[in-house]
């Protein structure tokens, strides 16, 4: 995976000194991570790598297939037999959309409209299920009677990037223009990289979030600098309407 002590050695091996004793001094550490983020020097950050194992609704997963800067590998439904499981939205998911082409936004439903997306959507999918069951009963091939399950069906799959992609991942899916239902993945997905590499965050979320963190600062204490990082994604997930 590497993490922030890898970044540091990528990038002072161009001057031929990535001794590793160098990163005793942490507040250097911090300065150079800061430094390289701030004038968008990122090749460092590439040679850092995340996997993720994600499981999503199909409709989901294919949003998040086209960064095509990372690596999948999906569970197949040609090889195996699904599984009854589908996504319903919940009561907080906004249901209409409203505005134009281009300029539009959503709000939530009235009671009668989730009332109808549950009920409408459960039997949809048991009807599916049910016609899935019977042509793998009948012999059909996995392949083929897969093609009766509706998107929401759950799948899951490992998805493998380096951290300069996973930055330009999080400004696009962590945001409020972004599909409801994959912010809530690149929220996780934020969280798991403010842990891991909690200074590299820190100088993504300097800029990222700058109402909130014009300058973390470095308390000499990674832990509790992922403490002050996870207090701020709190605030930024309340805004964006995704913690319950």
């Amino acid at each position: 995976m590497g993490g922030d002590d890898r970044v540091c050695l990528s990038a002072w091996v161009s001057f031929g000194n990535d001794d590793t004793d160098r990163l005793a001094d942490r507040k250097a550490v911090e300065r150079l991570i800061k430094f390289l983020h701030k004038n968008k020097h990122m090749t460092p950050f590439e040679s850092t790598q995340f996997t993720f194992r994600i499981k999503t609704p199909i409709f989901v997963a294919r949003e998040l297939f086209r960064h095509r800067s990372a690596s999948y590998n999906e569970w197949s439904g040609r090889y195996s037999q699904m599984l009854p499981e589908f996504y319903l939205p919940d009561a907080d998911r906004p249901l209409v959309q409203e505005g134009k082409p281009g300029d539009y936004y959503f709000v939530a439903g009235t009671e009668q409209q989730y009332a109808d997306v549950s009920e409408k959507q459960a039997a949809v999918f048991q009807q599916a299920w049910n016609a899935y069951e019977t042509l793998l009963e009948s012999g059909v091939a996995k392949e083929v009677a897969r093609n009766v399950l509706p998107l929401a069906t759950y799948t899951y799959f490992y998805v493998t990037m380096n951290a300069r992609n996973l930055m330009h991942f999080l400004e696009l899916r962590n945001d409020s223009h972004a599909l409801y239902e994959i912010r809530a993945v690149a929220r996780k997905m934020e969280e798991i990289f403010a842990a891991k590499m909690p200074l590299t965050y820190a100088a993504y979320a300097d800029e990222r979030y700058p109402q909130q963190t014009v300058n973390i600062g470095y308390s000499g204490d990674e832990r509790l600098l992922y403490e002050r990082i996870r207090a701020i994604l709190e605030q930024q997930n309340k805004k964006k309407g995704l913690l319950r």
